[in-house]
């Protein structure tokens, strides 16, 4: 929970909008006109579109320079009593892209892309725009490619891995591990060697919200290739078993 009472957004949320802007906007609004007639058609219901000129406080990302004073247009839903909110001098931050030819305009990316702003989700924002671009930062998942189980020596033993396609093309292996009497443990590997240091990621960072929101919902059949049923069986087990331990993507 953010200050004042404010809940944050879940992090996949917040790292979509991130993720999916070229620009990232701290800012305060210094005008706000509703839109009315043919140009609010669309308008989703409960929604009220204005045209917005805000003065740039910050820029978090951004391929390029940008004016000091933006416009852009932006559907807001009505208050708690059904009437237009209020937008003059609210501080929110923007997720956009720029227009081609208009330097003082932006186009948000999504219907939800203006934000309140607060210094906690600030900071996310910020977090999550220094982890993509980092050097070591995990890709895009694609798909996946082939999985297998090899059962161990004693009953009840086993290690299943299971190969993820990625949009980079870099390696990402998971690995399920089974002993007799202890609880079943898994890891994620960026590279091409499983070592002793591989672990579960840790939730609402980028490499947990590439997996539980990229990796498939099942094991498909074509990254089987074992016909022993019983292999089968435990690696599409374990393949459950890791999507549970990341949790739901909350978007």
């Amino acid at each position: 929970m953010a200050e004042s009472g404010v809940v944050l957004p879940p992090y996949a949320q917040v790292a979509d909008l991130v993720i999916g802007a070229p620009a990232i906007v701290d800012a305060r609004i210094r005008s706000a006109t509703r839109i009315k007639g043919p140009e609010a058609a669309n308008v989703p219901a409960g929604h009220l579109r204005f045209y917005v000129e805000a003065d740039v406080l910050a820029l978090i990302r951004a391929d390029a320079a940008m004016a000091t004073r933006v416009g852009y247009v932006v559907d807001v839903p009505l208050d708690a009593r059904g009437r237009a909110p209020k937008l003059a001098k609210r501080r929110v931050l923007l997720f956009a892209r720029p227009v081609a030819g208009q330097a003082t305009m932006i186009q948000l990316t999504t219907r939800d892309a203006q934000r309140d702003w607060s210094a906690d989700l600030d900071a996310l924002v910020r977090r999550i725009a220094r982890d993509v671009i980092a050097p070591d930062a995990p890709p895009a998942i694609t798909g996946l490619g082939n999985a297998f189980h090899v059962q161990g020596s004693l009953p009840g033993e086993g290690e299943t891995q299971v190969f993820v396609q990625t949009a980079t093309g870099a390696p990402i292996s998971l690995s399920i591990l089974r002993r007799p009497g202890e609880q079943r443990r898994w890891a994620v590997a960026l590279g091409e060697i499983v070592d002793d240091a591989a672990a579960a990621p840790q939730r609402d960072t980028l490499l947990w919200y590439r997996l539980a929101c990229g990796l498939p919902r099942a094991l498909p059949a074509t990254s089987i290739a074992d016909e022993d049923p019983a292999n089968v069986a435990a690696a599409r087990e374990d393949y459950r078993f890791v999507l549970e331990q990341l949790g739901p993507c909350k978007r």
